[in-house]
């Protein structure tokens, strides 16, 4: 039986600097006329519990301004930014970044899976702009699993449906290697060149850490 390589997609599979983390800052600096970057925004992202980039953006609203506004609103507003009216917002930014042929070649010792906090209609769209030729044995996104990450909800329901398959779960932040040490299943770290990044996720517990997903072939 092949393995399964089960894949994180915002940081490992899509490159999303100009479309989550973009829609995060629009969101905030709606309610608090402030910006934010990207250095604070993957702060918080190390320091774990802030897989959901909706109530990344409501807490980040209140630590810059002391604002509370209700988790709908920011939903709402986060959605305008990043769907747009037609599917034609900060969405259309993202590229992708596993090379041509990387996933094919992988797929022939391996049985491909993702798991994200995506909603499912977000995964399809990205999944059918850029690799519509790839077929993925089981797909967990966010609503699909009783909790989010960091809870291994997802993980454990993928490793249902392959009994008897080893698991490895590749992603780029705290919460993904908390959620494989808490599903039991091994965990490869994506750091996109950040060491302390990198340093972080090995003591989370990855085995091994690479720069981007590119570099996937020489260690699974």
């Amino acid at each position: 039986m092949k393995s399964v390589l089960v894949f994180d997609m915002d940081g490992v599979l899509a490159e999303v600097a100009g479309s989550y983390l973009a829609a995060i800052s629009a969101t905030v600096e709606h309610f608090t006329s402030k910006a934010v970057s990207n250095d604070l925004i993957a702060q918080y992202k190390k320091a774990g519990g802030w897989n959901s980039d909706w109530e990344l953006s409501q807490k980040l609203i209140h630590d810059t301004a002391g604002i509370e506004v209700p988790y709908a609103e920011v939903v709402e507003v986060f959605q305008s930014h990043f769907l747009g009216p037609n599917n034609d917002g900060l969405i259309t930014r993202e590229t992708w970044i596993p090379g041509a042929g990387l996933l094919e070649s992988l797929a022939e010792r391996h049985t491909l899976a993702i798991f994200t906090g995506r909603p499912r209609a977000e995964v399809d769209i990205t999944l059918m702009r850029f690799v519509p030729e790839v077929s993925w044995a089981s797909i967990v996104a966010d609503l699909d699993v009783p909790n989010a990450k960091p809870a291994p909800d997802g993980l454990l329901a993928i490793a249902a449906t392959h009994p008897g398959g080893t698991l490895t779960y590749v992603g780029d932040n705290v919460d993904d290697a908390r959620s494989a040490r808490a599903a039991g299943v091994q965990f490869v770290g994506v750091t996109d060149g950040d060491a302390s990044l990198g340093a972080i996720l090995k003591r989370e517990g990855a085995g091994a850490v690479v720069a981007n997903v590119n570099e996937l072939e020489g260690i699974v």
